[in-house]
């Protein structure tokens, strides 16, 4: 078992442990990461790009704690919908590989349809 896994069967135990299993399915979970991943941005609405680098041990907790929301909700998706995340990783890459080759992208930040 990978740690992936592990993270999935904690997740599994907490759902149901609540309840919250007829809840959960994948249109919901998807809007509700919306919102979570809405909640990391607040962090950084309107701080500058330096200070977005420099934050406190306390704010710095607090957007971990963000991430994690949203990484528990992506993993919950991919667990009810039996999506290998590990393996679409791989595959993603791949893809975002091809779409954006090194000596095209160097240093600049476009989209791939744009090259």
């Amino acid at each position: 078992m990978n740690q992936l896994d592990t993270l999935r069967d904690d997740i599994r135990q907490f759902v149901s442990e609540r309840g919250w299993d007829r809840h959960h399915n994948p249109k919901n979970l998807s809007m509700a990461l919306a919102v979570e991943a809405a909640e990391v941005l607040e962090h950084f609405q309107w701080c500058s790009e330096a200070d977005s680098f420099a934050l406190t041990p306390e704010k710095r907790r607090e957007v971990a704690h963000e991430l994690c929301d949203v990484l528990m909700g992506v993993i919950r998706v991919a667990d009810l919908l039996d999506i290998d995340l590990p393996s679409a990783f791989v595959e993603k890459m791949a893809l975002n590989r091809a779409k954006y080759p090194p000596e095209k992208v160097q240093g600049r930040a476009v989209k791939y349809t744009e090259l």
